[in-house]
């Protein structure tokens, strides 16, 4: 689990009595084994009864044989990282956060469809493994796997000197899920009259960084700085750890779904807003000839996305399709499983309302998307599907 394999192709100098090894080429192997002894206690505070062997073997084993009563076990993945935010992370020197930024971005991609994330794997990339800074990453993606209740069950440190600067590194994770198919959520579920209900996220999460990093270096703001709007530095605020939906979400399916499955289930589907931001995210869910209107005034701009469009001068369209904007996942739900939604997140300390509802595309059909201006999306991220259009001002 996570043991580090160091692998580079730097060349360096050494005398021609000693030759050159690999330590002299940029590769410290005894120091990912501290690393490994670092992280292993979190590591295995992820693991339950179906995870077989322990840290250090070249493959993570999870037992399966509770799928044999499953109807029809279909397995979900998905894979990603964090992006620009770890350079947020190495310049503050903190790094035992950035792993909920990579469990989020991943099994909440895979709750999506109603699966239960069951384990995840994770991939370093670093210019020199310094075992405590290691440890710290590893500390963090063990932590925000016990909380969304996903096993973690593998791993890989690279040491690439050459290739990465002593302090840079890069995070990746992968995750597999499980769900019965006929309790597999999704567009095909969902009807005219739902309800969509936002969840807060709790700051930027793990998109849009680029543009983030931009504007504050555009305006010549330091990490330490005190920022009286945010009631903490800036580098406190754009470190804030993503929220971890998934084990919410999958709570919210079994109360409004239970475990039988069916053909019209009051949860339809979910919506992780990452990259491209609500709209775009939203649409790919719903299907070809709905439309989700998405009603701004029901919520108030957090404090660091008014930050950011005024400090660059950021247009709203952009700020919409790049940020979250204070939305961090949506549920779409049966308009009478509504209250009973929002009351069962409430419970669990997620807070949520409704933010619009689903009806009849008729733009799409008649003027089309290119006309409907840039409160309106359809078919975004290559899905050919429903729509999405926001209206009024924010709060």
């Amino acid at each position: 689990m996570t043991t580090p394999a160091p692998r580079t192709d730097s060349a360096a100098h050494a005398s021609p009595a000693t030759g050159i090894t690999y330590a002299a080429a940029g590769v410290d192997v005894e120091a990912g084994d501290r690393a490994v002894e670092l992280m292993k206690d979190a590591v295995k505070a992820t693991h339950n009864a179906s995870v077989l062997g322990g840290v250090g073997g070249f493959a993570g084993l999870f037992d399966v044989s509770r799928l044999l009563t499953y109807r029809r076990p279909l397995l979900a993945t998905s894979t990603d990282g964090v992006g620009t935010k770890v350079a947020i992370a190495q310049a503050m020197d903190v790094h035992d956060t950035i792993g909920f930024d990579l469990v989020g971005m991943v099994v909440d991609d895979i709750v999506v469809v109603g699966a239960e994330p069951l384990y995840m794997t994770d991939y370093i990339a670093c210019g020199k493994v310094v075992p405590e800074r290691i440890a710290d990453i590893v500390r963090g993606i063990a932590a925000a796997c016990s909380v969304a209740g996903t096993a973690l069950v593998g791993g890989e440190t690279a040491e690439h000197p050459g290739l990465l600067g002593e302090n840079e590194y890069d995070v990746a994770g992968a995750a597999t899920g499980v769900v019965e198919a006929d309790a597999l959520l999704g567009p095909e579920r969902v009807r005219s009259g739902d309800v969509v209900i936002a969840m807060a996220s709790s700051g930027i999460h793990s998109n849009g960084y680029s543009l983030v990093r931009r504007v504050i270096n555009h305006a010549g703001w330091a990490l330490d700085r005190q920022v009286s709007e945010l009631g903490r530095t800036l580098g406190e605020e754009l470190l804030e750890p993503t929220r971890v939906y998934a084990a919410d979400c999958l709570d919210l399916v079994r109360a409004l779904n239970g475990t039988a499955g069916g053909h019209d289930l009051a949860l339809r589907g979910f919506s992780h807003v990452t990259g491209g931001g609500l709209a775009a995210n939203l649409a790919r869910v719903l299907p070809k000839g709905l439309l989700a209107t998405v009603d701004r005034s029901t919520w108030e701009l957090p404090a660091v996305f008014k930050l950011v469009a005024e400090l660059g001068g950021v247009p709203q369209a952009d700020l919409e399709r790049t940020l979250n904007l204070g939305v961090g996942m949506v549920a779409i739900v049966a308009s009478s499983a509504a209250d009973a939604a929002l009351a069962r997140l409430a419970e669990r300390g997620v807070p949520a309302w409704v933010m619009g509802t689903v009806g009849t595309d008729d733009v799409s059909s008649s003027a089309g998307a290119s006309a409907a201006g840039p409160d309106y999306v359809q078919g975004a991220k290559g899905v050919d599907g429903g729509a999405v259009r926001l209206v009024n001002a924010y709060a």
